[in-house]
């Protein structure tokens, strides 16, 4: 059952609070496991979608999600439930920051949170790759994406550009 236009706020909105730093594990969490709203497929396939568009992949995944299930209502509601609580918190966390800054401890804070983000993200590839481990095609382009990025430092949309096209000529000839 497709979800209200409350629910979708709800839904963001509890997101926004428990995932500041890193929203993207707390998202399929969210819209796969728990509320089922989405199937591991079809995340990973949106997620992938919303990466190539320009902003923030977590954003634009709420505008997508609420645009499939209650149109621009949806939508709005949706990216209002993600944003509403972090843009306070941000709020808060940068005029402590700027009143304490100079303090180690507040310092120290800060890079525990970072070290606390990445960790999440890590953990959301090994989710979002392990579907792949029995399709080498995927895998492959997914190592390619890696490579191209991480370690020969071409920026992202060139390589989206190249192997996007790549991937959907190799999508389509394996199923012929």
């Amino acid at each position: 059952m497709a979800p209200t236009t409350g629910a979708l706020f709800r839904g963001f909105l509890s997101l926004g609070l428990m995932g500041f730093g890193g929203v993207l594990p707390f998202a399929r969490r969210m819209l796969v496991e728990e509320r089922r709203w989405l199937g591991a497929a079809e995340f990973a396939d949106l997620l992938g979608l919303c990466q190539f568009l320009p902003g923030g992949n977590v954003i634009n995944l709420s505008v997508a999600v609420g645009l499939r299930f209650r149109g621009v209502a949806g939508a709005v509601a949706a990216l209002a439930g993600l944003l509403a609580a972090p843009s306070v918190v941000v709020v808060l966390l940068g005029a402590v920051y700027d009143r304490f800054a100079d303090d180690p401890v507040v310092r120290h804070a800060f890079a525990g949170l970072a070290a606390a983000a990445a960790g999440l993200l890590v953990g959301l590839a090994v989710k979002l790759a392990w579907p792949l481990r029995r399709q080498p095609v995927p895998a492959g382009l997914a190592v390619l994406c890696f490579l191209a990025v991480a370690v020969f430092r071409v920026p992202l949309l060139p390589a989206l550009l190249v192997l996007a096209p790549f991937s959907v000529l190799l999508r389509r000839w394996s199923r012929t």
